[in-house]
């Protein structure tokens, strides 16, 4: 089921859900300029196996409305976003799953709706205040993000034909994958031209780049938080490298991690297996069933 749901500022969000109408609901966020449909169809159909999976495009991606030089917004706006996602298909709470920017937005969740979640699952993230999630400055204990990605990043939002906007993200996919793991670019070429074809158009999406990243310094609230939480570790993640999983986890109140043996910042064929399993081996337990 698609259905477009109105949020503030006069954004409109794409959104499809999938799974037994009757069953707990599991709300997917996506990481920053990034479409809903970057979901894998493997993971999405395997959680909606038990849960009533909802996924949904972010402001300036996919076909929600693209208007931040218009109207532009501060990244806390994107995590009310996913609760008014959530009023809209009617899940009073949620087990809620967030990747790079959206396990950001997670965090935010569990403090500021601790009541809308009946779980929470981040990875490829930093913890509120650290870190891509906090003021930018270097951090002693925490390492940044691969230098390459950064050389790339500064090219992101420039206008490109469609045959080389695809060349673009598949080489920042390549990047994205680390070094551990296969990396097959007719394959993510493949993933680029379907979200292509599903934004209706070739342009790079970039406004979260420029987004207000305030209200962010907020980790020292995360030890409060009682929502279970289980943090994924990504060893060969470029971005969020080793040991910001497990600063993450430390710093989340009750929050345990499980590591994905290979898994960088890009959902590989090879981890979906593995993650999925971590996924409802978490919220099967918190929903009781065996």
């Amino acid at each position: 089921m698609e259905a477009f749901v109105d949020v503030a500022d006069g954004y409109r969000l794409w959104t499809s859900a999938t799974g037994p109408a009757d069953a707990t609901p599991l709300l997917l966020v996506m990481g920053a300029n990034a479409s809903g449909v970057t979901w894998p169809d493997e993971l999405v159909a395997r959680l909606a196996a038990h849960h009533r999976v909802i996924v949904y495009d972010h402001r300036d991606t996919g076909r929600s409305t693209w208007a931040f030089a218009e109207r532009p917004y501060a990244i806390r706006d994107l995590a009310a976003d996913a609760v008014a996602v959530l009023d809209a298909f009617g899940a009073a709470r949620a087990h809620v799953v967030g990747m790079s920017m959206g396990g950001v937005l997670v965090q935010l969740l569990l403090l500021d709706h601790p009541e809308r979640l009946r779980s929470a699952t981040v990875f490829g993230t930093a913890a509120l205040g650290s870190g891509l999630a906090g003021d930018g400055r270097p951090d002693d204990e925490l390492p940044g993000p691969d230098p390459r990605l950064l050389e790339m990043w500064a090219e992101m939002g420039e206008p490109r034909d469609p045959d080389a906007e695809v060349a673009w993200r598949v080489a920042h996919w390549r990047l994205l994958n680390g070094d551990e793991l296969a990396f097959d670019p007719e394959e993510w070429e493949r993933l680029e031209r379907r979200v292509m074809e599903h934004s209706r158009g070739a342009g790079s999406p970039s406004a979260h780049a420029l987004a207000d990243q305030s209200g962010l310094e907020r980790g020292d609230e995360l030890r409060h938080v009682d929502v279970p939480t289980l943090v994924v570790e990504a060893p060969a993640d470029p971005i969020n490298p080793p040991p910001h999983g497990a600063h993450l986890a430390a710093t989340i109140g009750g929050a345990r991690m499980v590591t994905i043996r290979g898994m960088g910042h890009a959902l590989h064929p090879a981890i979906l297996e593995p993650l999925g399993t971590a996924i409802l081996d978490h919220t099967t337990a918190v929903d009781g069933v065996p």
